[in-house]
């Protein structure tokens, strides 16, 4: 099969067979916003942070996981494509603890402008404490998206399995194990994780900030 023509922002453009709106649109110069994404991983569409319009469709595709057809019509920067990113971006950092902020999620917070409104920071919940018990290690999940990434990290492409999620909700968070300290798990300190993530919530210890070169492409 070859080349399958579509249409990215009203401009006429090819994808490779297979290839996602998010990788087509990268390979034509075009940014969408992406966090629970990342280059070698399954992609799973849960931040809702890459969202595009294709024209036709009732509601909005995570570009990510979703696949080029031919003769598609690709909104990335409509004004409800936009709307709905920058709402997530603005959800996402609101969630986060200020003194936290860095890495991929602020840096395209950043890039669209997205500031955090009163209302939003009022309702930020409470916070786990850093976990601190693993010698290269250290755990901040009060900068945590929830975005899975560290999770695919483990599981999937260095098979260990030691970091899951638990609970619902509000009260939903990333454990190691059956909830232990990360310390006290099963980790064999690859290092794999806090590459994955993308806000320093898994970060090696003794630095701070962000954790990961920038990933905006």
């Amino acid at each position: 099969m070859g080349a399958i023509d579509f249409k990215l922002n009203g401009t006429a453009v090819q994808a490779e067979p297979g290839e996602s709106i998010l990788k087509a649109a990268q390979r034509h110069g075009v940014a969408i916003p992406h966090l629970c994404y990342q280059d070698g991983m399954r992609a799973e569409g849960n931040c809702r942070a890459c969202v595009v319009e294709v024209a036709g469709e009732r509601t909005l595709a995570p570009s990510c996981c979703r696949a080029v057809t031919p003769g598609m019509e690709v909104q990335t920067h409509s004004e409800r494509a936009l709307k709905s990113q920058n709402m997530v971006l603005e959800l996402l950092l609101s969630d986060v603890s200020q003194g936290r902020r860095s890495g991929e999620l602020s840096d395209w917070a950043a890039q669209a402008d997205v500031q955090v409104r009163a209302a939003l920071r009022a309702l930020t919940r409470t916070q786990p404490a850093a976990d601190l018990s693993h010698p290269a290690m250290a755990v901040n999940l009060d900068a945590c998206i929830q975005c899975t990434r560290c999770v695919r990290a483990c599981r999937e492409l260095q098979v260990n399995d030691v970091i899951g999620y638990a609970r619902r909700g509000a009260h939903s968070q990333i454990v190691f194990d059956l909830g232990d300290a990360m310390g006290a798990s099963s980790c064999v300190a690859c290092g794999e994780c806090v590459q994955a993530c993308p806000t320093g919530a898994l970060s090696a210890k003794g630095r701070l900030g962000n954790r990961n070169p920038s990933r905006l492409h």
